[in-house]
């Protein structure tokens, strides 16, 4: 898999196109503990996606899965470095 990273711009540009950059980043910082829970939904949910956007699911997924990304990214959103 590529590096999770690698996906964040283009989850920035598509929450910068509906308007959910505030929303995601509260997500991502309010639901703490419970990312781990919508990270197993993804993992769950594969089979049902097309397999082109598998590794980017993957990625979220990981993403979900650990604390410390999910707070750095919530922090890109927010524009701090």
């Amino acid at each position: 898999m590529d590096e999770p990273r690698t996906y964040w711009p283009i989850w920035m540009d598509f929450l910068r196109r509906q308007g959910w950059v505030e929303l995601a980043a509260w997500v991502l910082e309010a639901a703490g503990p419970l990312n781990i829970l919508g990270a197993q939904l993804l993992y769950i949910s594969q089979p049902l996606i097309p397999s082109t956007a598998t590794q980017g699911f993957s990625a979220l997924a990981n993403l979900l899965e650990q604390e410390d990304e999910a707070r750095a990214f919530a922090a890109l959103l927010k524009g701090q470095p």
